[in-house]
């Protein structure tokens, strides 16, 4: 016989941790409090270290719990930046549109992501973020970040923090996805906890 495999109770809390990434200005904070607060939040001031909100929501019946880290995207900040990568269940990657720049350091945010995160999973829950849609002086072209995306097989929204465009769905569709993750991960967990041990073989039987 097989043994059943206890599902999750699909009305228990989750409890996930995000984190959002990406070079200095990008409006990371502005994201976070776009989708917490329902306001835009124009200040200017560097986030030092990381700062965290939190928001409860129900995916698919089960509710959860994010606790969304803000990070700061100095590269004199970046190790210490690394450092709360450790027990992320989801990861938002986040440049601006209008900052050629920016969006050409995501290959380091998220090389440096991965290295950093243990077990290495290449498919672990990330979304790409191009904010300041809402800006004129574009320079990335929808087509040349969207390329990079499916290329890496990761969703890309275009956003803005401003004008509340996308930044919802983003956040939501990250949330989906890393909840997904947890759950393979917990059935899994259980799977490997009570498969039968060596000793519960029968024994055979001498003629």
């Amino acid at each position: 016989l097989v043994p059943q495999v206890p599902s999750m109770d699909p009305s228990k809390k989750v409890d996930l941790k995000i984190i959002i990434i990406g070079a200095l200005g990008v409006g990371k904070t502005s994201l976070l409090h776009q989708y917490v607060h329902k306001t835009f939040y124009e200040d200017y001031r560097t986030t030092l270290g990381a700062s965290i909100l939190t928001r409860v929501l129900a995916v698919d019946n089960t509710p959860l719990k994010l606790q969304i880290w803000d990070t700061g995207g100095q590269e004199r900040f970046r190790s210490m930046v690394s450092t709360f990568y450790k027990g992320s269940d989801g990861c938002m990657l986040a440049f601006d549109v209008t900052d050629r720049e920016s969006f050409e350091s995501l290959d380091n945010w998220r090389d440096d992501f991965l290295e950093k995160v243990i077990p290495r999973d290449q498919d672990f829950p990330m979304v790409v973020l191009g904010n300041k849609i809402d800006i004129c002086d574009r320079q990335v072209p929808k087509e040349m970040a969207s390329a990079w995306c499916k290329e890496k097989d990761i969703p890309y929204f275009e956003v803005s923090a401003k004008n509340n465009i996308n930044v919802t769905e983003a956040f939501e569709t990250l949330a989906k996805q890393a909840l997904a993750t947890y759950k393979g991960i917990f059935e899994s967990y259980l799977t490997d906890s009570i498969k039968l041990t060596p000793n519960d073989k029968p024994k055979k039987s001498c003629c």
